[in-house]
């Protein structure tokens, strides 16, 4: 047997419980007050046996027709058949930007944790859509593919780091290109593309990745992550010791963000840009202001059980034991 609110099972065991001891205790009152009201030899004559066992046999039947309500709330089901549910949705790639710059402090806790905390937001929003993560750093790499298993993706996203990708740097045209390798084939109107970073890249050419990326009608859509102020990036030397990451000549490195960068990539492919800020991260209301009003396609449909409620038995013999009661007299009638 199913049930579809086992937490009113708990609430039965208890209830059952506390009925036993409540009856016990009326019988064992009715015996003590029939004791001090008069002597044992006589206590058979003034409160019959048949008497008093009607009151237990309609304390019995109130009982059970109050647990048979509760059980009934469990919704008891059994017997099922398979049906296959539709889901509509999109397919929305996160590009998440894991090089060291991303460990500034400038947002709290630091860049990349602030970045996660927003995409289990959006995760939250999601019904029906698939989601896919990308990591990048010096060059990307497909982390988890598009897929409706949102725990999975969340697990995926746990796991990424610094250390996530092998190459150092900030490649954002690598990135957008592994998203177009990833999305390429499918119907132009349900892609989608979020890039989170900081906008500070080192090397390639993101604009002419985000043109292949338009040719292909991926939509991008950018979040910024950092100050203009920007912050320094904090290292652990090989021996433990903290310090700031530094170029090659020695002088501190300190990242910031690259506004105009992001925007042109997001205009570029008729998506849009949000700066991040510590109070609003700014990628949920991208979702439903932009994302979640685009055209949605049909994803796969998913088998599942569906049980077939019974509860209705159990609820129409409480009804009947209700209805019943008040017909047994508690006293027995006078012959004439």
């Amino acid at each position: 047997m199913h049930y579809a609110d086992p937490r009113y099972l708990s609430v039965l065991f208890f209830l059952t419980i506390i009925v036993a001891l409540f009856y016990l205790w009326i019988i064992k009152r009715r015996e003590k007050l029939m004791n001090r009201f008069a002597d044992k030899s006589l206590v058979g004559s003034i409160a019959p046996a048949a008497v008093f066992k009607r009151k237990i046999a309609k304390m019995i039947i109130l009982t059970a027709a109050i647990s048979l309500l509760v059980f009934s709330l469990a919704r008891p089901q059994w017997g099922f058949e398979w049906k296959e549910s539709k889901l509509k949705g999109l397919d929305i790639l996160i590009t998440m930007d894991v090089s060291k710059s991303m460990l500034a402090t400038d947002v709290k806790p630091n860049r990349m944790e602030r970045s996660k905390f927003a995409v289990k937001d959006l995760v939250k929003k999601l019904n029906g859509d698939r989601i896919g993560l990308i990591a990048f750093a010096g060059t990307a790499f497909l982390q988890c593919p598009l897929t409706i298993d949102y725990n999975g993706f969340l697990l995926t996203l746990d796991d990424l780091g610094v250390n996530t990708i092998p190459r150092g740097g900030t490649n954002i045209g690598s990135a957008i290109r592994e998203a177009i390798g990833v999305l390429k084939g499918q119907d132009k109107k349900y892609k989608t593309l979020i890039i989170i970073t900081d906008g500070d890249d080192l090397e390639g050419d993101p604009m002419k990745a985000a043109k292949e990326a338009s040719d292909e009608g991926i939509k991008i859509y950018c979040v910024g992550v950092g100050t203009f102020e920007g912050a320094l990036i904090p290292a652990v030397d090989e021996r433990g010791s903290r310090g700031w990451v530094a170029d090659k000549s020695g002088n501190v490195v300190k990242t910031t963000l690259n506004e105009e960068l992001l925007k042109n990539i997001a205009i570029s492919t008729g998506g849009s840009y949000v700066r991040a800020t510590q109070s609003d991260f700014g990628l949920v209301l991208l979702y439903d202001k932009s994302i979640s009003k685009l055209e949605k396609k049909d994803i796969e449909g998913k088998a599942s059980k569906q049980y077939q409620e019974r509860f209705q038995y159990f609820l129409g013999l409480a009804v009947l034991l209700l209805l019943i009661e008040p017909f047994i007299p508690e006293k027995k009638r006078l012959a004439r």
